[in-house]
């Protein structure tokens, strides 16, 4: 590990307080970034301090001027934003589509579609001032295959996945970088918001017949945030155990 790896860069960790966010954020420290942990959770200060990051703010990524504020209350706290990682997420109800309530629908694609964006577009104002950024979306091979009983997560991750695209294209000739993973189903918190046989019917998927580990999806992400990462931009990496198919 590089410990000084990301000296001088500033990095925001969307859904910080937990899971795979706070994995990744516990890897850009260890790494030397300045990191700013960004969740809903009111204990994310807590966890700020328990981590000894540098800086942290309890939000609503559903509201673009709340993230917005955010950016510029980061950017002015720690000189600059130099990487984001939108990990925030929800996971919704598991059922099928036609019986998917409409409210959950709509909290899913707000949460997990509308926050990436709202999170990309804030930062992307501060790179460019820099001419300097990385950019990694949390996606999930959810978008690329589709889970059964998972209609709306699966919908939303095919969402970022082609956010990430256009974006990457869009900033192709600038050196900010935008990328997104595809992870199968990581041993995280969000397991509590599924069912048994949910958790189950996507363990049966992987190959390697075993859960992803949060430091192996770290591991991937610092790679992704990191200068290394200067020819791959508007790409989708997996990180499934051997599910991936394409």
């Amino acid at each position: 590990m590089n410990t000084t790896r990301f000296s001088g860069r500033t990095a925001i960790v969307t859904g910080g307080a937990s899971g795979i966010g706070r994995g990744i954020a516990e890897r850009l420290l260890a790494e030397g970034a300045r990191v700013s942990l960004w969740d809903a959770n009111p204990a994310v200060g807590d966890v700020a301090a328990e981590l000894k990051a540098h800086h942290s703010v309890q939000l609503d990524v559903t509201d673009p001027q709340a993230v917005a504020d955010a950016a510029d209350a980061t950017a002015r706290a720690l000189d600059g934003i130099a990487i984001l990682v939108a990990s925030a997420g929800i996971t919704g109800p598991n059922v099928p589509a036609w019986d998917y309530p409409i409210e959950a629908w709509q909290q899913v694609i707000e949460i997990n579609v509308n926050g990436v964006y709202y999170c990309n577009r804030a930062v992307i104002a501060h790179m460019r001032r820099t001419g300097y950024g990385r950019i990694v979306n949390i996606a999930s091979i959810a978008g690329k295959e589709g889970n059964p009983n998972a209609s709306a997560y699966s919908t939303s991750k095919a969402a970022v996945i082609g956010l990430t695209k256009s974006l990457g294209k869009e900033l192709a000739e600038t050196e900010i970088r935008v990328n997104c993973i595809t992870p199968a189903a990581v041993a995280t918190p969000l397991f509590e918001q599924m069912t048994e046989a949910q958790i189950a019917f996507m363990l049966s998927k992987i190959p390697m017949k075993r859960f992803g580990l949060v430091p192996e999806v770290a591991a991937l992400v610092t790679w992704l945030c990191s200068e290394e990462c200067s020819f791959s931009t508007g790409a989708v990496f997996d990180i499934s155990g051997g599910r991936a198919t394409y």
